[in-house]
């Protein structure tokens, strides 16, 4: 089991099928709910900004965990932590959906968050295992990539659907019960992949992989990305249900709009990276987010109230999100095939925590917010055009030294 030459008995689609549940679900505890958040205070007898806590936290925490579940798995192994997340998760997921107290929320919100990370690193971990050093590497990334962008188009219309037949509760109770199914199939059928000589690693070697500057592009390649559609959904519903007045069901199909871009251009990287390389894509993907983002100034200038002036860049930046998705893990993965629990942990965190720490602190210097009726609305799409164009921009000059030093 935990031999060098480990055999893994599934082909690439059956990984696919086994591992992405997980990524899907983490990725679901934050897109599904979206429709409902401006009508959630009431019910938990609270304000809106502790239900923008509860996305910003779960994003913190969904990198911030992986410090320690990152060496824990390259230590006792994928499985137990891939497994042990997900029953954190589960759990939590069907206490939010009974509680009525924000700060029982919250905290089931913490430890969604923290088994949700658990089950990301132990699942990148093992695609590392498995296909380091082939050429399904770069494919499974594009695939998983390609998946992952199916939950911002799926989830928020299936947030809606579950909020109209059910009730807001039944999306977490609906979450815990996908996630039971996705354990007890890995606990099955699946076997552990870490290799033998990742098992008696130090916690010294945690920061091993920060010190190496190409490490740092691909980090901060994928906090562009991620952080720019973190801003989006961040912003989305106030700006397409508050200023534009579109309907909880208008709001879902739009957003799922954006996602479909991504979804395409995720299916499509996978070959883009085979054919332009890594460096090369990472630079194209920064440039959608810049253009992306100069549309939006045009539009926020000329034409605030137009839906299409919001949406059309989206998709621009949507293709951008989903390139940066795809070229990163496996740029700032490179060379730590040996830890790679530990890197990947690393990686997720300092991204992560980089693109909420930096994305809320532009939203909340730069939203337009009016108080009325107890909501707090973001009317200005300013936070997703300052974050893509910084971002980006770093991520371009940070290329250029890294390309002068080969």
């Amino acid at each position: 089991m935990h031999s060098k030459n480990f055999f893994w008995p599934y082909s690439l689609t059956a990984t696919i099928l086994l591992l992405s549940p997980f990524n899907l679900l983490a990725s679901l505890a934050m897109d599904m709910y979206l429709p409902v958040i401006p009508h959630m205070a009431d019910a938990l007898r609270t304000g809106t900004g502790t239900i923008q806590l509860t996305l910003t936290v779960y994003l913190i925490l969904l990198g911030a965990g992986q410090l320690v579940f990152g060496p824990l798995s390259d230590r006792f192994g994928r499985r137990p932590v891939l497994l042990g997340g997900g029953v954190a998760y589960l759990a939590a997921s069907f206490m939010l959906a009974v509680t009525s107290s924000a700060d029982v929320f919250l905290a089931c919100r913490i430890i969604q968050a923290s088994g949700a990370s658990a089950c990301i690193v132990a699942i990148f971990a093992m695609v590392r295992d498995i296909y380091s050093g082939r050429q399904e590497s770069n494919v499974i990334y594009g695939l998983l990539g390609a998946i992952l962008a199916t939950v911002p188009a799926v989830g928020p219309l299936l947030g809606t659907l579950v909020n109209t037949l059910m009730g807001w509760r039944a999306i977490f109770g609906l979450l815990g019960c996908l996630m039971a199914v996705a354990v007890i199939v890995i606990w099955t059928i699946c076997p552990e992949t870490r290799r033998k000589q990742t098992a008696d690693l130090y916690w010294a070697q945690l920061f091993l992989p920060v010190k190496q500057l190409n490490f740092w592009l691909y980090t901060l390649c994928y906090s562009a990305g991620m952080g720019s559609f973190f801003v989006f959904l961040s912003i989305a519903p106030w700006v397409m249900t508050g200023r534009q007045g579109l309907s909880q069901l208008s709001f879902s199909l739009l957003f799922a709009s954006v996602a479909i871009a991504m979804m395409v251009a995720s299916r499509m990287a996978g070959s883009w990276i085979v054919r332009w390389g890594l460096l090369n894509m990472l630079r194209a993907g920064m440039g959608c987010l810049i253009a992306g983002a100069l549309l939006l100034v045009v539009g926020e200038i000329f034409a605030p109230e137009s839906v299409v002036g919001f949406i059309g860049p989206m998709w621009l930046i949507s293709v951008g999100i989903s390139i940066a998705g795809s070229v990163a893990p496996n740029g700032a993965l490179r060379g730590f095939d040996h830890i790679a629990g530990t890197a990947t942990a690393i990686y997720f965190c300092l991204g992560s925590v980089l693109l909420g720490v930096i994305g809320t602190l532009i939203i909340t210097l730069l939203s337009n917010t009016t108080l009325s009726n107890t909501m707090l609305s973001n009317t200005t799409v300013w936070p997703i055009i300052v974050y893509s164009l910084m971002l980006a921009t770093i991520v371009l000059c940070l290329s250029c030294l890294v390309k002068a030093r080969e």
